[in-house]
């Protein structure tokens, strides 16, 4: 099922924060519900939020009770504010924003906005999950029989609409009948890939080890992994890659080892406005996320003691060896390369009929 829906006139998504013991589904009457899911991880990764964003939006229009485009508008410029704040690093949000926002200036009917919104939001997730199955057999011809992938974070089919960027790599490969193997990073504080990462691929009986973040480097070293693949939230025009925290290291032990390292977007997480990765922004995450982890039923850290939890990090562009987009994967350089991906999706709008496999 997908990760989020449009239901009986509402937002429903999987309720990611109680992730593996219980499967539950949140449903969102308002738009502020869905910007406070954003913003509490009820659904996170960049083509996710996106696909929320989009919803928010038309449920924002549903619920105005406005009688006449100009007020109905500032009804949604409003939601379109409260959206983008809830997390800044993820362009994908602010990119679904500006999208419906579009569609909704185009219309001079209430009713008609209200009617393109949802429509426009539903096209959106489904072409979330075309394009992440385009992406995916892009990136599967990197993912050699037999071998072992390191992978950090969550990117499957909770991270999307459905079926997952960096781990659709990995369903690819394995549905193609590729034996593989995936070193899971814990993906420390809030643990997506122990806690996420390790439920999708027990769901898709694909093999794994679960590793501490820490343990990465020594696997690396030692000759056991052969390819790393990651997600991200930001590209910037220059090929910087803004992702989970504990990426960028895990970039620096693989250039040291010689081991390809690959982000797998899809062309809306790539921001071409930005020129290097010094201009995303990071998000500062609560320090709760840290200081509230237990060992042996105790706390880990002392009470009121500083803490520091910046979400995301940003990985060079010299630490990349590609990345996988659903219009093929873009090599250095990357400024040339990642502009004619975006422009490519540009000028088709949606996947061809080829691109879909029909």
């Amino acid at each position: 099922m997908r990760s989020i829906e449009w239901q009986n006139g509402a937002v429903t998504m999987i309720d990611q924060r109680l992730l593996p013991t219980t499967f539950q589904m949140l449903e969102c009457a308002e738009c502020e519900d869905v910007a406070e899911a954003i913003r509490d991880m009820v659904i996170r990764g960049a083509p996710a939020i996106g696909a929320a964003a989009a919803f928010g939006m038309a449920l924002a229009a549903q619920r105005s009770k406005a009688r006449s485009r100009n007020d109905l508008l500032s009804d949604l410029h409003a939601a379109a504010e409260t959206l983008r704040a809830a997390r800044p690093t993820a362009v994908n949000l602010s990119w679904a924003v500006s999208r419906m926002m579009a569609c909704a200036e185009e219309e001079t009917d209430p009713a008609a906005i209200r009617d393109t919104l949802l429509q426009s939001a539903q096209a959106l997730a489904d072409e979330d999950v075309e394009i992440n199955k385009q992406l995916g057999k892009h990136g599967a011809a990197l993912v050699q029989d037999g071998d072992t992938i390191l992978h950090h974070c969550n990117t499957g089919a909770l991270a999307t609409v459905d079926y997952g960027t960096a781990l659709g790599v990995i369903r690819t490969a394995h549905e193609q009948g590729k034996e593989v193997h995936v070193l899971v990073d814990e993906t420390r504080p809030r643990l997506q890939g122990a806690r996420l990462t390790t439920w999708e691929l027990q769901q898709q009986g694909i093999p794994f080890t679960l590793i501490a973040d820490n343990a990465a480097g020594h696997f690396m070293r030692s000759g056991r992994v052969d390819i790393v693949l990651v997600g991200a939230d930001r590209v910037a025009a220059n090929g910087d890659v803004a992702n989970k925290i504990g990426t960028y290291k895990l970039a620096l032990a693989a250039q040291d080892n010689g081991i390809p390292f690959y982000p797998c977007v899809p062309t809306s997480t790539i921001d071409l406005s930005l020129s290097n990765g010094d201009e995303i922004p990071i998000e500062e995450r609560p320090c709760e996320e840290v200081t509230r982890v237990t060992y042996q039923g105790q706390a880990i850290a002392p009470e009121r003691v500083n803490v520091a939890n910046p979400a995301f990090d940003v990985t060079p562009h010299r630490l990349v060896s590609g990345i996988v987009t659903e219009n093929g994967i873009a090599y250095p350089p990357f400024t040339l390369n990642l502009r004619r991906m975006v422009e490519r999706s540009s000028k088709t709008g949606r996947l061809t009929e080829i691109e879909r496999g029909q």
